[in-house]
């Protein structure tokens, strides 16, 4: 599989996963010092289904997924400037400091969100892609979502409306086994959760989300599968979260020894290897990149520390008022 990949991309997928786990990581670091509050879901272990999304993907696809979304956000192309300064809550934040965590956005990258309630951005990412049709483009909208999702009924109204209607859209679980923090197997019957797809005529997949590789095939294949009018597909991407489900998760639901066992199995060092092995890249070449990754999670976080907080007189900005509401009452 390595064979059929460049060194540009490899680097591009080791430089960009590097960056995700470094601002993750740096953003643990700083909920713990409390600079950053609410709720904080980290996505560190999930790096390459980010990495495979973009190289399979175009710059005006859009995408949208639920709270864990910092990591996707920054693939996409909202800054680290702006997202941790999201997560600072301030002016210059990404929802200029209304979002937090759950809620970045970027829609000039293509970039629809963070969102906070269990699978109800399937129900919009379905219209991102009847958009897309309706307005006659050739993109397409990757809709990600948890394996705890899988179980609502928003999912299963969208794909059927959305085979009925051919949408250009890629449905993508990220299966990282545990939901919230209580096993597939203990939730449903049904443990391969793409097979879900079999009672919509979906096309569907399970797909290696430790892989780069696999995940950029199995996206490419679905994206231009809507690109040619095939309608959508339900891939299953199983990856594995290092950390629990937000920071304040005990993680008592799974043992130490499996954690380390899907270590073992990390995307970074993946591709790291095959840098140094199959392309021969220099110590000192990857040490640049280090650098260069280490400087910019470096500076998103002085930005997000002198960035101002939101006047008081954004309160209300953004928020739909309708001045006749009949049931104010002083």
């Amino acid at each position: 599989m390595a064979t059929k990949f460049s060194k540009e991309t490899y680097l591009y997928w080791y430089e960009l996963m590097l960056l995700l786990r470094r601002f993750e990581e740096k953003t643990g670091q700083l909920y713990g010092m409390q600079k950053i509050r609410g709720f904080c879901h980290l996505y560190i272990g999930q790096e390459a289904v980010a990495a495979g999304c973009m190289t399979a993907t175009n710059p005006t696809d859009k995408f949208i997924t639920a709270y864990r979304c910092h990591a996707l956000a920054i693939a996409k192309g909202v800054t680290p400037k702006s997202s941790m300064a999201e997560l600072y809550g301030k002016a210059t934040g990404c929802s200029k400091g209304k979002g937090g965590s759950m809620h970045l956005f970027g829609v000039d990258v293509g970039f629809f969100g963070g969102h906070g309630i269990v699978g109800a951005q399937i129900g919009t990412g379905a219209g991102l892609a009847f958009a897309e049709k309706y307005k006659g483009t050739n993109n397409v909208a990757l809709c990600f979502f948890g394996d705890g999702a899988a179980r609502q009924g928003m999912l299963h109204e969208t794909f059927n409306m959305a085979m009925l209607w051919d949408l250009p859209v890629v449905f993508i679980c990220e299966n990282n086994h545990y939901a919230m923090g209580t096993s597939v197997a203990r939730t449903s019957k049904t443990l391969d959760i793409y097979k879900l797809a079999d009672a919509y005529d979906m096309p569907a997949d399970a797909v290696d989300g430790m892989s780069p590789e696999d995940v950029h095939n199995a996206v490419l294949r679905a994206a231009n599968r809507a690109r040619e009018k095939g309608g959508p597909t339900l891939l299953e991407i199983k990856t594995y979260r290092y950390k629990g489900h937000s920071m304040s998760d005990p993680q008592k639901y799974r043992s130490k020894d499996e954690v380390e066992e899907y270590k073992e199995k990390d995307p970074i060092d993946h591709v790291l290897n095959v840098l140094k092995t199959q392309y021969k890249i220099a110590d000192a070449d990857i040490d640049v990149i280090n650098e260069r990754v280490k400087k910019e999670v470096e500076d998103s976080v002085q930005f997000a520390e002198e960035s101002p907080w939101p006047n008081d007189d954004e309160l209300l900005k953004d928020v739909y008022v309708q001045q006749d509401y009949p049931f104010i009452v002083d």
